[in-house]
């Protein structure tokens, strides 16, 4: 059964918009990103966000301090690592929470992709490879090299209300995380935002 994560929210009418459709994540992003937001505006949009959608941290290279701290006071409710994070930092993580654990993988390869399945985190989550970028690029990568992953994995990257469907039917994911695929003008679109929550619960019941 595929679920669905919206990224990147920073606006108030962005967690009324995703209340009424109820996707099944949220992701605030805390690092560097033209979608990035503080602990303050975090706390105040997950007041505001229907419990029955779980908030996700997304974070690069972070001080370890900070994401307890975030998780410990429940604004968010998932980890995502998206940087250079090692095992060894993820299993210090673990050690002081109990959240869920994401660990992006940005693909160039098969060889990559294999890597990854090794690491010891609860999702992983692909995302396509830009140079000098952590993510958030809007990108596709080719699905075909992540078609043998047989553990639950979140699927980024280029995912919009024309192509979901087809991602969900090719690789299978746990998840798609959407971002810039649902937003027009560069804030989201809560028109967009229901087509693909839509294309999903469509594909789930067929």
């Amino acid at each position: 059964m595929t679920k669905v994560k919206i990224c990147g929210l920073t606006r108030l009418q962005d967690i009324d918009a995703v209340n009424e459709i109820l996707p099944d994540y949220i992701g605030f992003v805390f690092a560097e990103s033209k979608r990035q937001i503080d602990e303050d505006r975090a706390m105040e949009l997950k007041k505001r966000l229907d419990p029955r959608i779980k908030a996700v941290g997304v974070f690069v290279n972070e001080d370890l301090d900070r994401i307890i701290g975030l998780c410990r006071t429940g604004i968010i409710d998932l980890v995502q690592l998206h940087g250079d994070e090692s095992e060894e930092y993820a299993a210090r993580l673990k050690k002081h929470i109990p959240n869920k654990i994401i660990r992006a993988v940005r693909v160039r390869n098969k060889a990559e992709v294999e890597n990854a399945a090794k690491y010891s985190c609860d999702f992983l989550l692909f995302d396509a490879y830009h140079d000098g970028s952590y993510g958030g690029t809007g990108k596709s990568f080719d699905w075909s090299l992540i078609a043998a992953v047989n553990r639950p994995f979140f699927l980024a990257g280029g995912i919009n209300p024309d192509n979901a469907a087809n991602a969900i039917r090719s690789v299978k994911p746990y998840c798609i995380d959407v971002s810039s695929g649902v937003e027009t003008n560069g804030f989201k679109d809560p028109g967009k935002i229901a087509a693909v929550v839509a294309t999903a619960r469509q594909c789930i019941m067929g």
